[in-house]
């Protein structure tokens, strides 16, 4: 089953007064080309969050986002006060006003105030690591999840147009003797208007050096045999946005080649087609993984 490289994911979980947030978005790119936006008390998880990634997602640039942000609900917020800093301060207060004219002194907000006064329950830095590491693991089987249905839909339409395609090819090929028999039957007709004695031996080597030059069987062969690998590679497991690639540019040179060697405006026809078909497919493979 095929994957697209285009993508986004967004989740959260909440530990302690803290709401951990992640965000994956990928999109196109030639190769796994990874960019992490993460806050300091995370910078150390960035080779381990780039493994667990790089397991996944094979090709696309892809942009991991994680960030926290502290609980807005005033009853989840935990607030102590630090009572070796309050009393130093304190002292040091009465000290002060020892030597100030006025014996005006600091009101508890004032104090509360002060630096290092008030402090918060922090989290164990482990336990947000952990906590980290689960958020990335479940946004990132939510952007493969998503990946995988945005394929399905681009693999459904790279099917039908090579069913599509099939169908020019198996008409051109239906078309060919057809064509030939014309082609042959007019210079018969028209060597016999200029010559009154033709060397019907040598109008039949010219006929048959004329026909192989003509002849398109290799192309058509060609082109069904890149067409069936286009679906097989479909049904792959792995990775096959290079391969798809690939098989374009061949598909696109046999219809070339077709629409050059083609004496006949059905076949000619059938060449134009073939190439917009190709290139209606070539833009829905770049975006396969």
């Amino acid at each position: 089953m095929i994957r697209s490289m285009t993508a986004f994911a967004s989740n959260e979980v909440k530990i302690g007064n803290l709401t951990l947030i992640c965000e994956l978005r990928s999109v196109n790119h030639r190769y796994c080309d990874l960019n992490f936006k993460l806050p300091e008390q995370f910078r150390c998880l960035e080779t381990e969050l780039r493994h667990l990634i790089t397991e996944k997602i094979k090709r696309g640039k892809v942009e991991c986002f994680i960030n926290f942000k502290k609980s807005t609900n005033e009853s989840e917020v935990e607030i102590s006060i630090n009572t070796n800093a309050l009393k130093a301060l304190l002292q040091l207060t009465n000290e002060i006003e020892q030597h100030m004219r006025s014996s005006r002194s600091m009101s508890a907000l004032d104090v509360l105030a002060f630096p290092g006064i008030q402090q918060s329950h922090e989290l164990d830095k482990e336990q947000l690591h952990l906590a980290a590491r689960q958020l990335l693991k479940d946004t990132l089987e939510q952007i493969l999840a998503m990946r995988a249905r945005e394929g399905l839909q681009i693999g459904q339409l790279v099917i039908e147009k090579c069913q599509k395609m099939q169908e020019l090819v198996t008409s051109a090929n239906q078309r060919m003797p057809e064509v030939l028999a014309i082609i042959r039957s007019k210079l018969i007709d028209r060597v016999s208007e200029i010559v009154a004695m033709p060397d019907f031996d040598r109008l039949e080597q010219e006929l048959v050096l004329l026909t192989q030059k003509l002849d398109v069987n290799e192309e058509i062969e060609r082109l069904h045999t890149h067409i069936n690998e286009v679906i097989r590679n479909l049904q792959q497991s792995e990775p096959v946005g290079r391969r798809l690639d690939f098989l374009m540019q061949e598909l696109n040179r046999e219809a070339n080649t077709l629409g050059s060697k083609s004496a006949d405006k059905e076949i000619t026809q059938i060449a134009i087609e073939l190439k917009v078909l190709i290139e209606q497919i070539r833009e829905q493979v770049q975006n396969i993984e």
